[in-house]
């Protein structure tokens, strides 16, 4: 089993080079970076609006810094918070365009496959909101748990079930509806989540992680149609 996983990746990543794949990716992390960014100059406006110019402290008289030190403080705080930011919004944002990836997969892998109807764009957008959330709100509710030694597995285990999740009903409710995507995720449930935590690893290196939402959800494709 472990080695049909493995194929599933290696076969997702030969084909991270072809032009729907690479279209994706462009548009998911440009536009996180464009996010990040405004959220970053929208912030340091904030904080210079609402901290005044100057003020006067007893015995060191009137100071008048605060203000710009404060707005620069955000720049490097910025950096530091995108590390943690970049791959739930990235996620995200790939999310919306994840079915151009599949529809590559199919084109090549799989062309005898009856064509489907993909999801529309509200669609597409309600699944990649609802996805973030639960990232980001499973994550926090981990924190505990990141600060012991099992801290690694923790993660791995976690965002392994959460990618496994989303990537097997993203590719399954495709063709099989929302329901036949439940019924499909419970039969391979164990499959599922090896492949996600075998997709959650990479979310520790700086940059590969960004490969993730688009190697994810191909190699979930190929997880699909050897399954049923």
């Amino acid at each position: 089993m472990g080695d049909r996983m493995i194929s599933d990746a290696l076969k997702a990543i030969g084909q991270i080079g072809d032009p729907p794949f690479l279209r994706v990716l462009g548009l998911g992390v440009g536009l996180t970076i464009a996010l990040l960014f405004a959220f970053t100059v929208a912030f340091a406006w904030t904080v210079g609006l609402i901290v005044p110019d100057a003020f006067t402290i007893p015995w060191l008289g009137e100071i008048t810094w605060i203000d710009n030190a404060l707005s620069f403080a955000v720049v490097p705080l910025m950096m530091v918070l995108s590390v943690f930011l970049m791959v739930p919004v990235a996620s995200a944002f790939t999310g919306l365009f994840l079915d151009q990836v599949v529809d590559a997969v199919e084109a090549k892998h799989y062309p005898s496959a009856p064509a489907v109807s993909p999801l529309s764009l509200s669609e597409n957008l309600t699944e990649s909101l609802r996805f973030l959330g639960v990232l980001i709100v499973a994550n926090l509710v981990a924190l505990i748990l990141y600060i012991t030694p099992l801290a690694p597995f923790v993660f791995w285990g976690l965002n392994g079930f959460l990618l496994g999740r989303e990537y097997a009903t993203l590719v399954a409710q495709r063709r099989l509806g929302n329901a036949g995507a439940r019924d499909f995720r419970g039969a391979n449930r164990w499959q599922i989540w090896g492949l996600g935590i075998l997709m959650a690893v990479p979310l520790t290196v700086p940059i590969v992680n960004l490969l993730v939402p688009v190697i994810g959800v191909a190699a979930f494709t190929h997880l699909y149609h050897r399954l049923s």
